[in-house]
C-alpha cells in the first residue's frame, strides 16, 4: 500500500526514527489571519506550518532536518498562545522611549550629586548551586510549529516529496528513556553538593539577620536613650526579657513570689438536654413543679374563700 502524499492539503512528510520506526509530519504553508495586527502575525510565503510534530522536538532539530531546504530563520512552537508577546515588547519599546525623550529634555549643566560609597561594606555570602543538566523540553503530543524561512523558495524545497524518509537529526542530548533516567539522576545530586548548598544558603540567611538586626533602631540587650537623655522603660513579658530593646523590667508578681501568674482553666460544663432521657426528666420535673404549684394556689383559693363568708355570730 503506498503512501499518500496529502492529507487534506497537508503534504505528508515521513521521518525515519532510526531503521525501524517511522514518524509522520503534516506540512502545508502557513496562511496568516486578516484579524491579527502585522507584529502578531508570521510572514506569509516563507513560513511553514508543521503538524504532529515530536513532543521532544528541540528548534535545532527542526533546523537540521529541513537545512536541505534552505536557511531557517526562526522556529515558533504553538504559536497561539504567544500571540500576546509582541504587545509587551512594543510597550518596552514606548517606555524606553519616554525615558529617552525625558532624558533629552532635562538641562545639560546641572550635574548630578555623586553618592557616597560605603567603605568596607561586607560582601554577603554567596549560595553554592545545584549541579543542573540541561535536558530537553518535552511537549504534549500533537503540537505545531512554525518554521520560517530566509527566502520564499525554501518553501517549496522543503514541501517537496522525498523519495525516502528523511532522517531525524541526531543529538548529544537524551532523548526517550535515557532523558527519564538523566531527569531523575540530575533531581538527586550528590549528599556532599547538597549539603555544601544547604550550608551556604544558611550563611546567608543569618548574614541577612544580622544585617536586619544593625540595621534595626531598637536592639536587644542595648538601652534606649530619648532625645532629652532619658533611658526608655518597657515592660518586657513576665521574666523581664524584651525583644524591642530598653531596660526591661519584670512583673510584681514575679518579683514577689518568682512565679508567673497562670490563667485557671475553666472546667468543661455538660450542656443542660444534651441527651434523650435528661429533655424526659427536665419535662416531668417540670409537669411535677407544675402540679405542686396548682394544689398550693388551689389551697390559698380556698382559705381566701373561707375567710369571706358572713358570720353573725
Amino acid at each position: 500500500m503506498s503512501l499518500p502524499t496529502s492529507v487534506a492539503g497537508f503534504t505528508v512528510l515521513p521521518i525515519a526514527y532510526g531503521s525501524a520506526s517511522t514518524h509522520y509530519i503534516y506540512a502545508r504553508p502557513h496562511a496568516g489571519s486578516k484579524k491579527q495586527s502585522p507584529a502578531q502575525t508570521l510572514p506569509d510565503g516563507r513560513t511553514l506550518f508543521l503538524v504532529n510534530v515530536p513532543p521532544d522536538a528541540t528548534d535545532r532539530e527542526l533546523v537540521l532536518l529541513f537545512k536541505s531546504a534552505g536557511t531557517v530563520e526562526k522556529v515558533v512552537f504553538d504559536f497561539e498562545a504567544q500571540e500576546a508577546q509582541p504587545e509587551d515588547s512594543d510597550e518596552e519599546e514606548e517606555e524606553e522611549e519616554d525615558a529617552a525623550e525625558a532624558a533629552a529634555d532635562e538641562p545639560a549643566g546641572e550635574a548630578q550629586p555623586r553618592k557616597r560609597r560605603k567603605l568596607n561594606k561586607p560582601t554577603p555570602p554567596t549560595v553554592v548551586p545545584l549541579p543542573t543538566k540541561p535536558l530537553r523540553r518535552l511537549r504534549p503530543t500533537g503540537r505545531a510549529a512554525h518554521l520560517v524561512f530566509l527566502d520564499a523558495s525554501s518553501l517549496a524545497r522543503a514541501l517537496a516529496p522525498q523519495p525516502k524518509p528523511r532522517p531525524w537529526p541526531a543529538s548529544e542530548e537524551p532523548v526517550g528513556l535515557a532523558h527519564y533516567a538523566a531527569q531523575y539522576a540530575a533531581l538527586r545530586p550528590p549528599l556532599d553538593v547538597v549539603r555544601a548548598h544547604a550550608d551556604s544558603a544558611m550563611e546567608l540567611f543569618e548574614f541577612e539577620l544580622k544585617q536586619t538586626k544593625k540595621a534595626s533602631r531598637f536592639r536587644k540587650g542595648e538601652a534606649v536613650v530619648d532625645e532629652d537623655g532619658f533611658t526608655l522603660v518597657t515592660r518586657g513579658g513576665a521574666y523581664g526579657q524584651t525583644l524591642g530593646g530598653g531596660v526591661a523590667v519584670a512583673s510584681k508578681q514575679f518579683q514577689e513570689t518568682g512565679e508567673t501568674r497562670t490563667r485557671k482553666k475553666k472546667a468543661p460544663q455538660q450542656k443542660p438536654g444534651f441527651y434523650a432521657f435528661q429533655k424526659a426528666e427536665k419535662q416531668r420535673n417540670n409537669l411535677l413543679e407544675l402540679k405542686k404549684n396548682w394544689e398550693l394556689d388551689k389551697a390559698k383559693v380556698e382559705k381566701l374563700k373561707a375567710s369571706r363568708r358572713f358570720k353573725p355570730y
